[in-house]
């Protein structure tokens, strides 16, 4: 069988880089102590890792404190920080139809056990939020803005310095799901006017699976999702005051970490504006490959425009669960579909019954994973009109 052409980076990215095993095993072998736990020279060198990380990437999203970045386990546990850390009852809350279940969970949560208020603002085919429809669902009582800055579904980026400078003139809170945008597409905490931003460590950033992180403005103080040990301020039966400690709580991720940090200094010596560059032209060969077979409807941003690394697609008539399985077991290609965890985003593209197949392209991408791609759904559906 063909080598495999991976097209779900989407999802994780994979391979990872050589240097992120090496970090992960020097880690273990070197500096595999409890980081804070402890005055020996093993747990001082964990620390020192993890310093590093939060300082590499307080410099990739231009935060100036670091201390303001605290690690996660993925994003979701980021944006659970944000959203159960900040909510109380009462309060309103704006977000859109492309957000992930990460997001409309806990909203979802908080209005049956708070009784806070929700609108999901639509958006167009494209994935496309109207700003005057969305500067209009503001209230008096709206605590919190929450969009993300490309859609895992359609691939469209939103204008999250627009948004931002919406959020702060009506008094809210801008909080930012970087899943799908953090290591390739440029983000600036401060000119932005983001108040918490979550990302992953395993996508776009190029890091194991179990890393993350959620930036906080230095003025906010949330209400920690977890409560812990955190080798500082031990005297005290409540949680620290310091940052990150007081929302770090439990033995971190040291190896993962080591592995985020060799990650995020590799994404940054490609440089994301370079990156993003390299995923769109991959995404518009792409599309014009898919676009000549018939029956099929590309998703998200017409060809030309600004989009992440994701085309999805549906092709008439065909289930996009079955197009992936034989992508899979017949052509070694691997790409994602169903309902990729936001269910309102296939609303707005009208796919709720059917789902979607979910390519996307990442760093180690290349044009051959494109015409092995192309080649395989012209060979499987090319030939014949779908019905």
């Amino acid at each position: 069988m063909e080598e495999l052409v991976y097209l779900d980076h989407a999802a994780t990215s994979w391979p990872k880089p050589p240097e992120v095993a090496a970090a992960m095993m020097d880690a273990l072998q070197n500096s595999g102590a409890n980081a804070g736990r402890g005055n020996h020279s093993l747990a001082i060198g964990a620390g020192r890792v993890m310093v590093r990380a939060r300082n590499k990437l307080a410099e990739l999203f231009s935060v100036s404190n670091a201390q303001d970045i605290a690690f996660t386990q993925n994003t979701t546990m980021g944006l659970n920080m944000a959203i159960q850390g900040t909510l109380q009852p009462g309060d309103h809350v704006i977000t859109t139809m492309t957000e992930h279940n990460s997001v409309r969970r806990p909203l979802e949560f908080l209005r049956q056990t708070l009784g806070i208020s929700i609108d999901y603002v639509q958006v167009d085919p494209e994935g496309q939020v109207d700003l005057l429809e969305l500067q209009r669902t503001f209230r008096a009582n709206t605590k919190m803005m929450i969009c993300n800055h490309s859609s895992n579904l359609l691939g469209s980026i939103l204008p999250i310095g627009e948004i931002g400078d919406i959020a702060q003139a009506k008094g809210a809170l801008f909080l930012v799901d970087a899943a799908q945008s953090a290591g390739s597409i440029a983000i600036d905490v401060k000119k932005m006017n983001i108040d918490l931003l979550a990302f992953p460590g395993h996508k776009g950033l190029l890091g194991p699976q179990g890393t993350g992180g959620l930036y906080i403005a230095p003025e906010l103080d949330l209400i920690p999702l977890m409560q812990g040990g955190t080798g500082s301020q031990s005297e005290n039966s409540g949680q620290p005051t310091v940052r990150p400690d007081r929302y770090e709580a439990g033995t971190q991720n040291g190896v993962g970490i080591a592995g985020l940090l060799a990650g995020v200094t590799k994404i940054m010596s490609l440089g994301p504006e370079n990156i993003h560059r390299q995923e769109w032209e991959l995404t518009q060969k792409l599309m014009e490959g898919l676009s000549v077979i018939p029956g099929i409807r590309l998703l998200g941003p017409k060809m030309g425009s600004e989009r992440s690394g994701i085309v999805s697609f549906v092709v008439e008539g065909q289930d996009s669960a079955d197009i992936a399985h034989r992508l899979d077991r017949k052509y070694n290609i691997a790409v994602r579909a169903g309902m990729h965890c936001t269910p309102l985003a296939h609303k707005a593209a009208y796919t709720l019954e059917s789902g979607a197949v979910r390519a996307s392209v990442g760093v180690t991408s290349t044009e051959e994973d494109v015409d092995r791609m192309v080649a395989a759904m012209l060979e499987m559906y090319g030939r014949t009109s779908v019905r």
